[in-house]
C-alpha cells in the first residue's frame, strides 16, 4: 500500500506529543533524573489502602475491568452527594477531553481557551476539526471575563477554563467562576478543569450543581490522590451529556487495577488531607528557595510552584536547561509573558534539598551563558 487511508483532517495535523515526557529526556541524557519535578505528579504517592487494593486486584488482572465503572461511580456520587447519573469515568482528564471533543466538536466549530493553558485540550479540539481561539492571561491568571466576552463574540462551542490553573498555579475564587458559568452564551459549554481542586483553598470551587446544562467539570485521581500512572478521572455534568459519553468512550479504558485503587483512595480522605498539608509545606519550601535566590515564587493552589526568574523566556529556558542538565526534571510555561518563569513540582524533603542545591548552580550557569 503506497499511502495510508488518513482523513483529510488527519493529514492536515502535525504528529506531535503535547508534552515531552521525562522518559524521553532521560533517553536523550543517557541517565535517569535524580528528581522528577516537572509533571505535577504527587511524589508522595497514593494511600496505602489504594496500594493494597491495587496489589490485590493485580491477582485478578486476567479479568477485564467493569465497563460501567459501577462501584467507583456509586462511591463518587456518595462522596459528592449527587446522583451517579451525573458522573462518568475516563482515562484521566485527558481521556475525558478526547471523548468530550469527539462528542461535541465538528470541523470549523469555534473553540475558546486561554493562550498558554493546558495544551492537551487544544490537541483534542484541533484533532476533531475545531478552530482554536485564545485570550491572553491577565496578571498570570486566566481571565474569565474575557473568556465570556469572546465566547459571545465567537459563538464558541466549547470554552476551556482551569481552576486552579496549569501552568501558573493561580486560581480564582468561586464567585468569578460562577459568573463565567452564568454569563456564557447559550451556544457554549464550559469545560471546567478542576484537576487541582483538592489542593486549593476552601471557596475555590463553585457549588456542585450537576444539572446545570452549560458546564462539565473534570476531576482526577492524578494529583492529590497520587495515582497519575493509573489514569483515572471523572466528569460531573448534566445527565443528558454524561449519558452521551457511552456513545463514544472506551468502555474498557479504566483497568480493573485502576478502578480498585481509585475506590480505595476515595475512601481514605484522611490521607488526602495529609497530602494537602505536605503539598502546602512543600510550596512554602519552594517559595523560600526562590527567595534565597532572589527569585519570586508566584502564589499557588496546586502541587507545583511557578517561579519568576526575573528575565525573559530565553533566560528562563536557560535556567530550565541547566537544571535538567543537573538531572532535575522541571518544566516552564510556553507562552510569553508567562515563559519568564520555571515550574517546579512539590516533593519530599530530599527532593526540595536537591532543588535548593541545584537551582543556584543552574542560575549561575544560565547567567554566564
Amino acid at each position: 500500500m503506497s499511502h495510508y487511508a488518513l482523513t483529510d483532517l488527519a493529514k492536515s495535523l502535525p504528529a506531535v506529543v503535547p508534552f515531552v515526557g521525562p522518559e524521553t529526556q532521560e533517553r536523550a541524557l543517557g541517565r535517569p533524573f535524580c528528581a522528577r519535578l516537572g509533571a505535577n505528579e504527587s511524589q508522595f504517592g497514593p494511600s496505602p489502602l489504594a496500594i493494597e487494593a491495587m496489589t490485590q486486584a493485580a491477582q485478578e488482572v486476567w479479568q477485564y475491568g467493569d465497563p460501567e465503572n459501577y462501584d467507583l461511580r456509586q462511591a463518587l456520587a456518595a462522596h459528592h452527594n449527587i446522583d451517579p447519573g451525573h458522573i462518568t469515568i475516563g482515562e484521566g482528564i485527558d481521556g475525558l477531553l478526547l471523548t468530550l471533543t469527539r462528542l461535541t466538536v465538528a470541523p470549523g466549530d469555534a473553540i475558546l481557551t486561554s493562550q498558554g493553558a493546558y495544551p492537551t485540550f487544544n490537541y483534542h479540539a484541533a484533532g476533531n476539526g475545531g478552530t482554536l481561539h485564545m485570550v491572553p492571561y491577565l496578571d498570570d491568571h486566566e481571565d474569565p471575563q474575557s473568556l465570556a466576552e469572546q465566547a459571545h463574540h465567537l459563538g464558541a462551542k466549547l470554552v476551556y477554563f482551569a481552576n486552579p490553573d496549569n501552568p501558573m498555579g493561580s486560581w480564582h475564587s468561586a464567585d468569578p467562576v460562577q459568573d463565567l458559568i452564568d454569563n456564557l452564551p447559550d451556544s457554549s459549554l464550559l469545560v471546567l478543569d478542576e484537576a487541582y481542586i483538592d489542593l486549593a483553598p476552601k471557596g475555590t470551587a463553585p457549588d456542585l450543581r450537576p444539572e446545570t446544562d452549560n458546564v462539565i467539570r473534570l476531576r482526577t485521581f492524578s494529583k492529590a490522590y497520587g495515582m497519575a500512572g493509573a489514569r483515572v478521572g471523572y466528569a460531573i455534568g448534566p445527565k443528558s451529556l454524561i449519558s452521551a459519553f457511552d456513545k463514544m468512550r472506551n468502555h474498557f479504558g479504566v483497568s480493573r487495577i485502576s478502578q480498585a485503587g481509585a475506590l480505595a483512595a476515595l475512601k481514605d480522605q484522611a490521607y488526602v488531607a495529609e497530602i494537602a498539608q505536605k503539598v502546602a509545606q512543600s510550596r512554602e519550601t519552594l517559595a523560600e528557595i526562590a527567595d534565597d535566590n532572589n527569585l519570586i515564587a508566584l502564589p499557588s493552589a496546586t502541587n507545583f510552584v511557578t517561579i519568576d526568574c526575573g528575565g525573559d523566556g530565553d533566560f528562563a529556558r536557560a535556567v530550565l536547561e541547566q537544571t535538567v542538565a543537573r538531572s532535575v526534571f522541571i518544566r516552564m510555561p510556553a507562552v510569553a509573558p508567562m515563559n519568564r518563569c520555571i515550574r517546579i513540582s512539590c516533593g519530599d524533603s530530599a527532593a526540595m534539598a536537591l532543588v535548593a542545591t541545584v537551582l543556584p548552580q543552574a542560575l549561575k550557569a544560565a547567567r554566564l551563558g
